[in-house]
């Protein structure tokens, strides 16, 4: 799962990178080539559009870095546990082996 959201977290900042280099700062780039009034095939309102797909793109990479460090702490603390009780299943055997060893049989006459 941690995986998956690392996954998607990349593509959406590959996304993000390429919007970003789409847009000008000083109103040009692709807004700028769409937003002209007398063009027949223009996109009206470009810039909005491109303003609103980036804000939404930094939501869901900061919405899904909060997931993935949820769902790592949760696997790191499922690990962790399972590693304890193997380690107290192995004390305990080696105590029971221990004790089997040193135990004297009694050879009654």
């Amino acid at each position: 799962m941690y995986t998956l959201f690392i996954t998607l977290i990349i593509i959406a900042a590959i996304l993000l990178v390429l919007l970003v280099l789409i847009q000008n700062s000083k109103g040009g780039g692709l807004a700028a080539d769409f937003a002209g009034g007398n063009q027949v095939m223009g996109a009206p309102k470009t810039a909005d559009f491109l303003e609103k797909t980036t804000w939404s793109l930094v939501g869901i990479i900061a919405f899904l870095s909060i997931l993935a460090v949820g769902v790592h702490k949760s696997q790191q603390r499922n690990a962790l546990q399972e590693g304890e009780s193997a380690i107290a299943n192995q004390v305990q055997d080696a105590a029971a082996e221990q004790q089997a060893a040193t135990a004297t049989p009694d050879f009654a006459e």
